[in-house]
């Protein structure tokens, strides 16, 4: 028997599964990330050392019970959180903890665009975008609020290329893995070229503090001697570009075909289609590179996702916590009981799914919110409306990948935490009148990864085959006419009116709230600094 080790860390946990060449999960530990803190409001950072940590003790726990030697492990791929950046010294210390992608802070002290480059945007309608790309770029925060941070920083690198860099030594990371701002050239898969507009806007990044980059597949280095003896890998083995974990996701639910969507309920809620084309679905924001080499996976993401349901739990749910502690059952089954108890439609309560803003659909002005209350509704009615109005989101992403790409979607696979919900499953078979199906294990993203690992290991002898062989449906849903109905008319005659209708309170709200904040900051300015008392 053979097996690849795939490496998962996402942003909840780190996980350590280990796969045979029929994608069956043979052995699996998990650590949770607990390190997670927030300097100010909306800033969201990690200590760089735990993330590595956090990986060796994943590995470490692996091998205390796994019921295959360690020889029949025939590669390591690794799959992580997108956008995390790492800034790290001429050694390859970390200067300051990695900036997550959940982090929201801004710079106005932004690099200048040459004006033919402004010109052009402005003509082409996405000024806005990229002035929002230019101002959310965590390199240039960096250089502006931390310059002696940034005259020190020798490698700028994402999540996967640091924990590429401790696996095997090396600065390299896979091209499936370049989700961020970045200089990177997303429709030619590789580092943007000299005279791209994205060197002027991302300025301080400079060519020499970016990993070399090769496609998924991709043999990339050993596991070093150092490595091994932290993690209990053994020394040698080959170390596979894979690629981010959304792209990993699509990849192992055994989405090769552009018609198959891919629905991932996790801290980030997408829908992805994979292509050989180059398809943007929205003006300048490009199609990611996918788990396939030199295919695209077109995206339209919730950004918060399924990060509400356990907002839910937080603020909404003690009754269900306190009862699972008292019956010994999971919470989440009794969570599954609110879903039940409330009929398709959630008897006309609506949720617009849009907690975090966007660059263009949702754009920057976005907020939340919920219409239809009435003294029907309570907890459940809302719970329920949760996970309909993603559902509704991701349907609306659906049609504009449609639209696009001119591909029809006719079957979707549905991964991340919440596709273990029988419940959420069938409610989305029924909001988007499609089959929907769960795949036959939770570990899509480290699937995806070990189908990268097979096939560049020569395991199996194409994409085509690997998937084949380690990809099935675990569960199908068929959607319930009557219920589809109901949700095609709230879907068609509310929901997808919300937004335009919402879109001038929105700004307004957007306005009020950006000038008490910069009140408050003034204010903050010129307190006078309290004395010392006298002695």
């Amino acid at each position: 028997m053979e097996h690849l080790l795939a490496i998962d860390n996402g942003t909840q946990s780190v996980r350590a599964l280990l796969f045979d060449l029929q994608g069956n999960l043979v052995a699996k530990s998990q650590v949770p990330l607990t390190g997670y803190f927030s300097a100010q409001p909306g800033w969201v950072e990690h200590p760089v050392e735990g993330y590595w940590s956090a990986l060796c003790a994943a590995c470490q726990a692996l091998w205390v019970n796994c019921p295959v030697p360690k020889s029949s492990i025939k590669g390591v791929s690794v799959t992580t959180q997108r956008g995390t950046v790492i800034n790290l010294d001429a050694q390859g210390q970390p200067l300051r903890p990695a900036m997550v992608w959940l982090d929201q802070r801004r710079t106005e002290q932004v690099p200048p665009l040459s004006w033919w480059w402004r010109a052009g945007f402005g003509l082409l309608g996405v000024g806005q975008t990229i002035d929002q790309v230019i101002a959310q770029a965590e390199a240039n925060w960096i250089a502006a609020h931390q310059p002696d941070i940034w005259q020190r920083t020798d490698k700028f690198l994402l999540l996967s290329g640091y924990l590429n860099h401790r696996l095997c030594g090396q600065f390299i990371d896979s091209t499936g893995s370049q989700v961020g701002y970045l200089p990177f050239d997303y429709k030619a898969q590789r580092w943007a070229a000299a005279l791209d507009w994205k060197w002027q806007a991302l300025a301080p990044i400079k060519r020499h503090m970016l990993p070399e980059l090769v496609p998924p597949g991709t043999v990339m280095g050993q596991i070093s001697a150092a490595a091994a003896d932290q993690t209990g890998i053994p020394a040698g083995l080959p170390l596979l570009a894979a690629a981010a974990d959304k792209a990993c996701e699509v990849l192992g639910a055994g989405c090769l075909d552009s018609h198959i969507g891919c629905l991932s309920y996790g801290t980030t809620a997408t829908i992805n289609s994979t292509s050989q084309r180059y398809v943007e679905v929205s003006p300048f924001i490009p199609p990611y590179p996918a788990a396939l080499p030199g295919h695209y996976s077109t995206e339209v993401q919730i950004f918060r996702g399924y990060w509400m349901v356990n907002w839910f739990k937080e603020e909404f749910g003690l009754p269900e916590q306190l009862r699972a502690a008292e019956q010994g059952v999971a919470v989440e089954t009794l969570f599954e009981q609110l879903v039940d108890a409330v009929p398709p439609g959630s008897m006309g309560l609506l949720l617009q799914p849009y907690w975090t803003p966007g660059l263009r659909h949702p754009g920057p002005e976005a907020r939340g919110a919920m219409i239809g209350f009435s003294d029907v509704h309570n907890r459940a009615h809302f719970y329920r409306a949760i996970l309909e109005g993603l559902a509704y989101a991701l349907r609306q992403g659906k049609e504009r990948i449609e639209q696009r790409s001119g591909v029809p979607i006719t079957a979707l696979r549905v991964s991340g935490g919440g596709s273990q919900s029988d419940a959420a499953m069938q409610l989305t078979a029924d909001v988007f009148g499609l089959e929907t199906a769960r795949p036959h294990v939770y570990e899509t993203s480290g699937l995806g990864a070990a189908i990268d690992a097979a096939v560049g290991l020569r395991l199996h002898p194409n994409f085509a085959s690997a998937i084949a062989s380690m990809t099935r449906i675990g569960r199908s849903f068929e959607p319930n006419a009557k219920n589809r109905q109901i949700y095609d008319e709230l879907y068609a005659r509310v929901y997808c009116q919300m937004y335009e209708r919402l879109l001038p309170l929105y700004r307004e709200i957007q306005d009020i709230t950006t000038q008490v904040a910069q009140a408050g900051a003034k204010a903050q300015q010129h307190r006078p600094v309290s004395q010392p008392p006298q002695r």
